[in-house]
């Protein structure tokens, strides 16, 4: 089995690195990075790169997808080359997920029309564009897609995953030896627990605003 795990510039580095550190733990599996070019593709803050061992053109029937969101998602809604790979790529594919603004992506490639799927809260009302229902639920699976919300969450869509491929034990391992057991200090982690005027003011930073 062959997990792809997409990267492209101003990604975010843990909607990667979790489902790397959960779904990458399937048995027998071979996990790459995969870009457009190999070498080191920079995250959103530049000071972090991943290596992509294989170009898009090298990986033609993955397993399982895998698309981060971040920052640079927004450039690639038009980048042709990133979209017909994930077209392919999803024609033979058992499983395709995203994480974060990734669901953006699968939505521009058409991948998502009809189905109900999710995203980085500031970005939910932005797949509505593309046919999709989007849902506030940290976790959506609907048929072979599943998609993860913020960040995060990618960590729960990879150990999701991983329970129905593998089985309940082995992700409760996985969960285990990763010791993911959030205890978080602050109970603002949605903007429906939040304080209102830290929601407020981050809505009006972000790219994602409906005109």
């Amino acid at each position: 089995m062959q997990i792809a795990i997409l990267l492209y510039d101003r990604f975010t580095a843990l909607d990667a690195v979790g489902p790397y550190e959960t779904l990458g733990r399937l048995p027998d599996a071979e996990t790459v990075f995969v870009a457009e070019r190999t070498g080191p593709v920079r995250n959103e803050t530049g000071n972090l790169a991943l290596t992509a061992d294989k170009a898009l053109d090298e990986v033609t029937r993955p397993d399982i997808v895998v698309v981060p969101g971040g920052p640079g998602q927004t450039p690639q809604m038009e980048n042709d080359t990133l979209l017909d790979w994930l077209r392919a790529a999803d024609a033979t594919s058992t499983w395709t997920t995203s994480v974060c603004t990734g669901s953006l992506l699968l939505a521009a490639a058409g991948l998502l029309e009809g189905r109900r799927a999710t995203s980085h809260w500031l970005a939910l009302d932005f797949l509505k564009q593309f046919g999709v229902e989007p849902t506030g639920e940290r976790v959506v699976s609907d048929g072979k897609y599943v998609t993860a919300a913020g960040v995060s969450s990618g960590i729960d869509m990879g150990l999701t995953l991983l329970g129905r491929i593998a089985g309940d034990a082995h992700a409760q391992a996985v969960q285990l030896l990763t010791e993911y057991d959030p205890q978080p200090p602050y109970d603002a982690g949605s903007p429906q627990k939040a304080p209102a005027h830290l929601v407020e003011e981050i809505r009006g930073k972000s790219r994602f605003i409906l005109t």
